[in-house]
């Protein structure tokens, strides 16, 4: 399939193409560092959403072996035009994250672009982004395989949340210091990827990660164990500082991360964390 190919390639080098305007900017073959490298933008693709609207699937590479980088919106974080602030990351893990989070975009988008500019370690990154066909993805289920991505409740009984993020999933509140609960119940449909590498554990695999907020965030268990007979998973998260928090939880079953670079199979989902002082 061209549009799988294409982003499969593409994934080898970490991201889509993207325009550097330094002259430290690193090739993407380079020898990978644990620190001073850039980050750039991940265009994964683009979604035709049931009401003729489009949403963009956008991740980020973070060159650096090591560093996590703070880069808050604004001159060094910004998409255009409609920006600077699009709902994208503050907080740069490293290496490859993918499709951490999408931009909805109008019916009568077609030969428009969006652009996300990065500048991280004195290093410019520049991806468009738009609605070339070639870029059509199919994040909720992989045409080849039948496999669709893990669903996620914040209650047993509550909305299930699959695929790409839209949005915000669960608001907590807390104060500076005092951990908070974070319980979640994940499901997998249990479809084998034939293109999946063969890994130990149950087939279902959370992690939880700071996206957004002025302070550090710290968790018991970023990676909670999962309860196999109803697929609970517990862990607790704590604040530095006071402010508005975004938390990611991202499910992967066996396909991985970035479904082997097939844009399916995982589940990103954002949760919202008000902080207060004591």
């Amino acid at each position: 399939m061209p549009v799988i190919r294409k982003a499969l390639v593409l994934s080898l080098l970490g991201t889509l193409p993207a325009i550097g305007s330094s002259p430290a900017t690193q090739l993407p073959l380079d020898p990978a560092k644990n620190s001073g490298q850039s980050v750039t933008a991940a265009y994964e693709g683009w979604v035709k959403n049931e009401d003729g609207t489009y949403s963009l699937l956008v991740g980020y590479f973070n060159r650096n072996l090591e560093e996590t980088l703070e880069i808050p919106v604004g001159p060094n974080n910004h998409i255009e035009p409609g920006g600077p602030d699009r709902g994208q990351p503050t907080h740069f893990l490293p290496r490859r994250q993918w499709g951490v989070f999408t931009i909805k975009v109008p019916a009568d988008f077609a030969g428009k672009k969006l652009t996300w500019t990065l500048v991280a370690n004195n290093q410019t990154t520049q991806v468009p982004m738009g609605l070339n066909p070639l870029w059509e993805v199919e994040p909720l289920r992989d045409a080849a395989q039948g496999n669709t991505p893990p669903v996620v409740r914040f209650d047993p009984q509550g909305k299930p949340f699959q695929g790409p993020p839209r949005g915000i999933a669960a608001s907590l509140e807390t104060t500076v210091s005092e951990p908070i609960d974070l319980t979640v119940w994940g499901k997998d449909d249990g479809v084998v990827n034939a293109y999946s590498r063969e890994r130990d554990g149950p087939p279902l695999h959370l992690t939880w990660s700071k996206y957004r907020g002025p302070g550090e965030v710290s968790f018991d268990k970023a990676e909670p164990e999962i309860d196999e007979s109803d697929g609970k998973a517990t862990t607790t998260a704590t604040f530095s500082e006071a402010g508005s928090y975004i938390l990611r939880l991202q499910a992967n079953d066996v396909s991985g991360d970035g479904g082997g670079g097939a844009q399916c199979c995982w589940t990103n989902v954002h949760v919202q964390v008000t902080v207060v002082d004591r």
